[in-house]
């Protein structure tokens, strides 16, 4: 079940309903006026994913590049964020077929250009095998439409969004909020790491 949660007000005018998501027509931006020099840079989707098999958070943000083509802090917001929830009663393949399907919902309505991916590194704990899957599950379903991944692990999003790399997790809430102009926190906490993480995508290009 893909489900799109209050992911915190933005300042100004909200960009989303809370709503489920459906398979509405995809969102296609303007074409530039290629004849014309001065045209401004084109906004750029970005889909963050923190993988997991219970729960998948997600969160899209829009970005535009500076006068250089550099990313520009203060040049991004955010679309949407929620999670993707799977069936607790199903088998791991369905789960994971579940994954996939919401995903490719995710990937018609917001026609993201880069997606980022949380890469996690796990020594004894017993949720490694099933992340993995989701993760693979995640890379495939993005491969199959031809999107672009960069994977960062948890340190270099701190450092990308906080400053040091042993920041705590409230240092890297407060940076996300910032970043996107939010007057809330986005809720769940997955879909602000996801968040996070589509903010590191853009910030390290």
């Amino acid at each position: 079940m893909l489900a799109r949660r209050q992911a915190g007000a933005r300042k100004g005018p909200a960009t989303a309903a809370d709503r489920v998501i459906d398979k509405g027509p995809p969102v296609s931006d303007a074409e530039p006026d290629s004849h014309s020099p001065a045209a401004s840079p084109m906004p750029m989707r970005i889909l963050g994913l923190d993988p997991g098999l219970a729960r998948v958070g997600y969160g899209v943000i829009e970005v535009e590049a500076g006068a250089n083509g550099r990313p520009c802090r203060g040049k991004q917001r955010m679309l949407d964020c929620g999670l993707i929830r799977t069936d607790p009663d199903r088998g791991e393949g369905q789960r994971l077929v579940e994954i996939a399907a919401d995903l490719r919902v995710l990937l018609r309505r917001w026609q993201p250009e880069l997606a980022a991916v949380e890469k996690f590194f796990f020594y004894r704990s017993s949720t490694t095998i099933s992340v993995v899957q989701a993760r693979g599950v995640l890379i495939m379903t993005l491969a199959r439409f031809a999107i672009p991944v960069v994977e960062y692990p948890p340190m270099q999003i701190k450092l990308a969004l906080a400053g040091h790399g042993h920041a705590e997790k409230g240092d890297v809430l407060d940076a996300v909020m910032r970043e996107l102009d939010l007057t809330d926190p986005p809720r769940p906490d997955d879909a602000a790491d996801a968040l996070a993480v589509a903010l590191t995508g853009w910030f390290q290009r």
